[in-house]
Order: C-alpha cells, then structure tokens, then sequence
C-alpha cells in the first residue's frame, strides 16, 4: 500500500483485503461495484433484484477472500460471483432454458456462420444507442435473449471482457463463448433491424 493509503497494484489490494483492511474492502468496492450491478440488471432485468445481488456478490466475496488463488483478476472473480447469484435467481424464475447451446452439432457450429457479417452492437455511433427511445428498445431486445446468449452478449458486448474472461465466468469454452455471442447477435440484429429503419426513414425525412 501506498503512503497515501491508496493500493498501486492489486496484489497489494488483495493482501489488504486478506488482512481484514476495512481501505482494501472499500476499495474494492469502490471499483467493481458498477460493473456488477450493470451485469446484474442486464441478466435480471430488475433493480432490485440487481442491489440485492451486488450486496451477495462482496458479501460472499469478502467471506471467501481466503480461498481466492489469484489465477484470474479479481474484478473477473466478482463477475462470476455475480453471475452465479444472477443465475440462482433466474432459476427460480423458471425461465432457463433446457436445451444446451454449446453440443458439437447444430447451428452454433455452421462453419457458414463464422463467415457471415455480424452486428457489433457494441460499436454502433453513440447518437443512435444513448437516446433514451433507442436504449430503451436495446434493453428490450437484449432481455428478450434467452440467458445463456444474454449472459454472453453482456459480458463480451457490454462489458467489454475477453473472450477467455468471459469463458473463465461462464464456465464454458472460449468457443462456446463465440458461437453464444454470434446467436446472441443474430437475435438482437432481428430484433433490432426494424427498429433503426424505421428510425433512420424518420430521420431522412425531416433532413
């Protein structure tokens, strides 16, 4: 730890957090809290439900800080904390899906399918994602996904992770984390198409 109480690295931030420094929880905090909301209520798709998943994902976070190997970031630890308690509550919901998306045959593996021009939603021009109409259809669509492709989408898309992170959160195969990623893109491009037409007649009309 710094002399001004900060932490300059991580390794020093986890020695802290397993010495019980209160500056190293709150850091700790501090840091991840956003990203594990965002990812809570983009799974769940309720606010509440989200808090009360942040507060489970650094509450059994700081329980089972002794048994973190240090293998993984521990922003990518808290992701998968969060994406289990997120999966618990799902389950509950009865809305999971039965069928695996990641069997050696089907359309996920369609060598045609690794070839085709798929929308990156998370590089489109911020002046059509952050109008309030427009991210308000995204969340829409993006709830719509079953949560196997969701979970994916948002954590690749949204966040910003690896592919080998989100792989490591998800508990599956960087190339299961691919073909996820490339339905989940299909679906949103779908159920979106539309939407940004209609939006961009609009605009070509009163230009």
């Amino acid at each position: 730890m710094s002399d001004n109480g900060t932490f300059a690295t991580e390794a020093e931030l986890l020695d802290g957090l397993r010495a019980g420094d209160a500056a190293a929880y709150r850091r700790l905090v501090e840091l991840n809290s956003a990203n594990v909301y965002n990812v809570a209520l983009k799974l769940l798709g309720d606010e509440q439900e989200a808090e009360d998943v942040l507060q489970e994902t650094f509450l059994n976070a700081f329980e089972a800080i002794d048994r973190f190997e240090g293998r993984s970031q521990l922003s990518t630890w808290l992701y998968r904390i969060a994406y289990n308690a997120s999966l618990m509550r799902l389950r509950k919901r009865k809305q999971m899906t039965t069928f695996s998306l990641d069997q050696p045959h089907g359309p996920d593996d369609d060598p045609l399918l690794e070839s085709q021009h798929l929308v990156d939603w998370s590089t489109l021009p911020d002046d059509r994602l952050l109008n309030a109409e427009a991210r308000a259809e995204m969340d829409r669509a993006i709830a719509e996904l079953p949560e196997t492709l969701r979970s994916a989408f948002v954590l690749r898309d949204i966040q910003g992770l690896s592919g080998a992170e989100t792989a490591e959160i998800l508990g599956i195969t960087v190339q299961a984390v691919k073909n996820r990623l490339h339905r989940a893109r299909l679906k949103l491009r779908d159920r979106l198409s539309d939407y940004f037409a209609e939006r961009a007649r609009g605009l070509h009309v009163t230009a």
